[in-house]
């Protein structure tokens, strides 16, 4: 057993990734029930839908599971940033008869708060995650007097030795490979950041605390690989993607068993930040980073008809099809079985 499954009281070494968007308490469930960490992620939802979310994932396991919040500074709208980025989708606006007036702004992803942090109180979750680094000190130090461990998302060495100097448990060392949001905080340079088995081993030579490899380990052998540079875990995202408890829309889905799926990209124009998915139409006409968008997590807003409308057709064109570099893992089987093939 290693130092991460004695901290966090887990039968197997996996964490399977957050995903918000494409997962609820069902995964989550079903990768704790196997002996692994499941993950609930709350950045997209209210504090109602988090409540709802965390009495189903306590009603189907009595294992420990993770809860995930964003840890961003939500930024001052600008009108004339927001104006130059529906501009840009003009052209997208008019094929798909959409009246960009119409379209109300908003951040569709929160920060952990006060109100999250109440209602993680009355849970009392056994683990708690961070992306983009940690909560102010206040926040934090409620949620470790729950009792519950800190994880959070490192991408350079720099941040893990920032992350320990918090106090965080356990250290997430995200690489480059990783599907979805980039986990960077101290920096915007994504010239900083690195494939997962060049960082893990700097990151466990850096820190005394247990680390967690992430980014492109999609089956056993990259489990075992993981595990030899110096990883008490893995935390797999993509692989988990194509079963029955996840909610990966039809269209996403499709990408993730076609071809496209060989293909990712880093791209911005989703969100407002740095996030891995497969590239498509909108990622490929617009390029995948665009000084356009709005800053993270304003850029949503103007997108989401864009998707829907395309979505309606069976496309995934304006979609974000989040995935690792490493999609080869992803089958339609039970989360269970994949959890334990992954520790096998």
């Amino acid at each position: 057993m290693t130092a991460l499954q004695s901290l966090l009281g887990i039968e197997l070494p996996i964490i399977q990734a957050p995903m918000a968007g494409v997962q609820g308490h069902a995964l989550a469930a079903a990768v704790s029930n196997a002996g692994g960490l499941g993950s609930l992620p709350c950045a997209m939802l209210n504090v109602d839908g988090m409540r709802k979310e965390l009495e189903a994932l306590k009603a189907k396991t009595t294992r420990p599971f993770n809860v995930n919040f964003f840890c961003h500074t939500p930024p001052t709208p600008s009108a004339e940033r927001e104006a130059g980025w529906r501009k840009a989708l003009g052209p997208y606006f008019r094929e798909f008869d959409i009246d960009p007036d119409t379209i109300p702004a908003g951040a569709g992803r929160t920060p952990f708060s006060d109100e999250a942090a109440a209602l993680l109180s009355q849970f009392k979750p056994a683990i708690v995650s961070f992306h983009f680094g940690l909560p102010a000190p206040a926040l934090l130090q409620r949620v470790r007097s729950m009792g519950a461990k800190i994880l959070c998302s490192a991408t350079t060495v720099e941040e893990a030795r920032w992350l320990e100097s918090q106090r965080v448990d356990a250290i997430i060392a995200q690489g480059l490979e990783a599907g979805g949001h980039r986990g960077i905080f101290l920096s915007e340079d994504l010239t900083t950041q690195v494939g997962t088995f060049a960082l893990l081993p700097q990151i466990a030579r850096a820190v005394r605390v247990p680390v967690i490899a992430a980014g492109g380990i999609a089956d056993r052998q990259g489990v075992v690989a993981a595990m030899a540079l110096g990883a008490a875990g893995v935390q797999v995202g993509t692989a988990y993607l194509l079963c029955p408890e996840a909610t990966t829309s039809g269209v996403h889905r499709g990408a993730l068993k076609s071809e496209a799926a060989r293909h990712t990209a880093l791209t911005n124009i989703f969100t407002g930040r740095p996030a891995r998915g497969i590239v498509n139409r909108i990622m490929r006409e617009l390029g995948p980073m665009s000084g356009a968008a709005p800053a993270f997590p304003l850029a949503t807003s103007a997108i989401a008809p864009l998707r829907a409308k395309a979505e309606a057709r069976g496309s995934g064109d304006f979609s974000p099809l989040w995935s690792g570099q490493n999609a080869s893992g992803c089958r339609e089987i039970p989360a269970a079985e994949i959890t334990k093939q992954l520790a096998r």
